[in-house]
């Protein structure tokens, strides 16, 4: 029989794929994240949760590794008949649940409230950059190896902490030696030469694998498609980093031997990778030694494996000053094809500023894009990214009433002092935190999966949480910056200038969300807003986003670590209005917040220039620290073309670059598609949009997210 073409075998995963997000959304509903690659197995996984004897709870090395062994020793086996590889996952394992009770920081829990604080970072998992050379270097048996000559060579006084890797890495293995059995079950079964076929070489690879470091491309795939499994069993965490020049060494000496000659069959093996996840990975970027762009073939292909097959992924371009031009105009070219693709991760603002948070520049250019909107060190730095927020219009409702309550003057000098005193107090909670975080957290909830890929704590015998690498930096995003300046701006116009309200006017309506106050609406959302270009909302955001990131990144936590600051928001716009008061832009309480650093839908009149106004407006907010202040572009297809097409692209993204922007996120997508989609989402069940720094089909997303993503393309014109 003739084997099926590539295209056709790409084809074959793609038709499951959307099946299984059909099964999904019919068992659990709409869900709102980026689309993680677990399979809806017919029954559910039985199997044992253990706990900790004192507390009660599944907490410690020795109760989570337990478990999460038992997990991995009762999960099922599959392998798509179509695939290159072996595995896949059902879901995460269950081993959370609260900490140990005298390690919970619960006394601040009214005041976080209070802040609208709704994510501390405190309890949070993972949200790291592994370094997958250590285990395509040394295979599962010889991380099991390293493990077992560490604790022999330390010698501790427990030996919980090895135990438990060891366990995990076992588990693993024993895992994988299922399904070698279940391939060979297959092929015997298999009357079809080609399946018949392929199941014997995932078979026979995997037995290579169980014991063995990666020889072949296809085999460090395999690789890298196991480690994708099991990390995202454990708290769901989804990190490869610089994937082309991960793969690239296997790719030129399967070349050089002979045993690829059709690039194809590398986009094949691409697609069943992603097939298996949409785990965040970068291609494209630069040199540590000199910058000069690592872009290869390898790339190429990787990018070729999304644009066939069609389905989210969360891989970024890196964008800097000696960046592989035929790379990106590949990106852009497929970016209008399939509507969405990559995204654009720029040195200009990120290594800007991770160098000035006091790192190299070599350390700056080695730091890859592996998270919604962050990047990492691989496997030497514990960042803890994209978990924890600060609202920053919260504090002005306080600063508000504190302002109203007071018997000194009704000033926006006064209400400027009160406002900042807040939100130093909101950094003070959230570095305070992590503080807290970073001394239990290794005694409740380990970092077992990614511990055995970073340097430092199997030689060290500790978790990469609590001493394990070298390099410790926390994060903290801020949330509702154009709600918040827009607000300032508002009140600044109507109230102190031209004195059309009075304060207690102002906070009369505010209290009331406005009931029999539409006027009072109106007016207040007639000011310029922040983005239209040298208004006073502009003015407002900048002097907030400089207080921000002086006041978190200025100073270390109270234990000597940095916390480096962004403004994000993730697609959680309406999770964080939701127990929001109405706020002084005419909002009103429990609407949406804005989203990340971007300006509100319809902040500029006729829309007409909106991409080039936007892009100003967040590279001139963005906080030069090595965390990220994303920008988000949604661009009807027919405008883009009218715009110029790809080159004008191009020329925007290098710009949005050469400004010190962090990071772009774009869709070019016809905008009546949109409207159909959101009105009828089983009309388009493979359309495929970046909601954030994620992509994700767009018929899974809720309502509630569809339609934010619907008003950007409406505000646009």
């Amino acid at each position: 029989m003739i084997a099926p073409s590539f295209n056709d075998r790409i084809a074959s995963i793609k038709k499951t794929k959307l099946e299984f997000n059909q099964e999904k959304i019919n068992r659990n509903g709409t869900y709102d994240n980026d689309d993680h690659g677990w399979v809806p197995f017919s029954e559910s996984i039985q199997y044992k949760k253990v706990m900790e004897e004192k507390s009660g709870l599944c907490t410690g090395m020795d109760a989570v590794s337990r478990t999460f062994a038992n997990y991995l020793d009762a999960h099922p086996v599959y392998i798509h008949p179509m695939s290159a590889f072996a595995g896949a996952w059902a879901g995460a394992a269950d081993v959370g649940g609260p900490w140990r009770p005298e390690h919970r920081l619960d006394d601040v829990e009214e005041e976080c409230g209070r802040y609208n604080i709704l994510m501390r970072g405190i309890y949070a998992m993972n949200h790291v950059g592994g370094d997958l050379n250590i285990g395509l270097t040394l295979g599962w048996g010889g991380l099991l190896k390293q493990i077992r000559y560490y604790r022999e060579f330390n010698k501790p006084t427990s030996t919980e902490f090895y135990d438990g890797e060891e366990r995990v890495v076992i588990a693993t293995q024993n895992w994988i030696r299922r399904h070698i059995e279940y391939a060979r079950t297959q092929a015997a079964a298999e009357s079809n030469s080609f399946l018949r076929q392929n199941m014997l070489e995932i078979a026979e690879m995997n037995e290579w694998l169980v014991e063995n470091p990666p020889r072949t491309l296809r085999e460090a795939m395999q690789f890298l498609t196991w480690f994708q499994s099991i990390d995202r069993m454990y708290f769901t965490n989804g990190s490869l980093g610089q994937l082309d020049e991960l793969l690239r060494p296997y790719y030129e000496a399967d070349i050089a031997e002979g045993r690829i000659t059709d690039d194809d069959e590398v986009v094949w093996y691409t697609a069943c990778l992603l097939f298996n996840d949409t785990h965040y990975s970068q291609i494209g970027g630069e040199n540590p030694a000199d910058g000069h762009d690592i872009a290869s073939r390898m790339s190429f292909l990787i990018l070729e494996g999304i644009h066939r097959l069609n389905i989210p992924s969360n891989i970024a371009f890196r964008v800097h000053d000696q960046l592989n031009e035929e790379l990106m105009d590949k990106c852009v070219e497929y970016l209008f094809e399939d509507g969405t693709g990559v995204c654009y991760s720029c040195s200009g603002g990120l290594n800007k500023g991770f160098i000035r948070s006091g790192y190299t520049q070599a350390q700056a250019r080695m730091r890859a894009k592996v998270g919604c909107n962050w990047t990492a060190l691989p496997g030497i730095e514990y960042c803890l990214q994209d978990v924890t927020r600060i609202c920053l219009a919260k504090p002005l409702l306080l600063s508000l009433d504190d302002l109203m309550a007071s018997d000194g003057d009704k000033s926006m000098e006064n209400l400027w002092e009160l406002y900042c005193s807040h939100i130093r107090r909101c950094c003070e909670i959230i570095k305070d935190g992590l503080d807290w975080h970073l001394e239990y957290k290794h005694l409740n909830k380990p970092e077992i999966v990614l511990n055995l890929f970073a340097h430092g704590p199997i030689e060290r015998g500790v978790d990469m949480s609590h001493g394990g690498v070298d390099i410790v930096n926390m994060a903290c995003d801020a949330t509702a910056l154009a709600t918040a300046a827009d607000s300032f701006a508002a009140i600044e116009q109507f109230v102190v200038q031209s004195k059309r309200l009075s304060w207690n006017e102002l906070y009369t309506a505010l209290q009331n969300n406005f009931a029999d106050a539409q006027e009072i609406r109106l007016m207040l959302k007639s000011a310029p807003k922040y983005g239209a270009g040298n208004t006073r909302a502009d003015y407002w955001a900048k002097r907030i986003s400089d207080l921000y990131s002086a006041i978190l990144g200025g100073e270390p936590t109270k234990r000597g670590y940095k916390v480096l600051p962004g403004i994000f928001s993730h697609g959680s716009v309406f999770m964080h209005g939701k127990n929001l008061p109405a706020t002084p832009n005419g909002r009103y309480a429990s609407d949406p917040i804005s989203h990340s650093a971007d300006p509100d839908p319809g902040f500029l009149p006729g829309g007409g220039t909106a991409p080039t106004a936007k892009a100003n407006a967040v590279a001139g907010v963005t906080c030069v620290s090595g965390n990220s202040t994303p920008l988000q572009i949604d661009i009807d297809s027919r405008l883009a073309q009218e715009m110029g097409g790809r080159e004008i692209i191009k020329a925007y993204i290098k710009t949005f670059n050469d400004m010190g922007g962090t990071l772009m996120n774009i869709n070019v997508v016809s905008k009546s598609k949109i409207l159909e989609a959101h009105k009828d989402p089983d009309r388009y069940p493979d359309l495929v949009v970046r909601v954030t720094g994620y992509s994700a089909f767009f018929k899974s997303l809720s309502a509630e997210y569809r339609q934010q993503v619907v008003d950007r393309w409406i505000a646009q014109g």
